[in-house]
């Protein structure tokens, strides 16, 4: 089975590993006798659908969600059954893969106009007086 992120980009099923662990939060009773939250594992590493530049933006914006393996952990338990959770966690993955393929704008330096210089200066003039006003007053006056 494979699984569209992009029209260039897919995953193969057999890519992402999945566990099955109990979850806190609603379900009543059964949340303590089912196992419904999942715990997505995606080898962003050594996986074959990414390029290196995505999988280096990947593996950045993962975050605390990688591990030193280069392993990538999604915990899913909004909902109350298993199958939803998996899917949420499948979309989170790609979500995240969807932001990793667009690159970075490259930022443009930018110089402050002389109009906000003057005003930046004029501000600090200004707030030198009010300081320089509440110097001690002569007991002669």
């Amino acid at each position: 089975m494979q699984i569209l992120i992009a029209p260039d980009v897919t995953l193969d099923a057999d890519e992402l590993q999945f566990r099955f662990v109990r979850a806190s939060g609603p379900g009543g009773q059964n949340v303590n006798k089912v196992a419904t939250a999942v715990q997505l594992r995606f080898d962003a590493v050594h996986s074959p659908s990414l390029s290196d530049p995505v999988r280096q933006r990947l593996m950045r914006l993962a975050g605390k969600r990688l591990t030193v393996e280069g392993w990538i952990v999604i915990e899913a338990r909004r909902h109350r059954t298993q199958e939803q959770n998996r899917q949420d966690a499948i979309d989170r993955l790609a979500d995240l893969i969807r932001q990793a393929l667009s690159p970075p704008k490259p930022r443009r330096k930018t110089r402050p106009t002389q109009a906000s210089r003057e005003r930046r200066l004029a501000a600090k003039r200004r707030h030198g007086r009010v300081k320089q006003d509440r110097g001690s007053v002569d007991a002669d006056e």
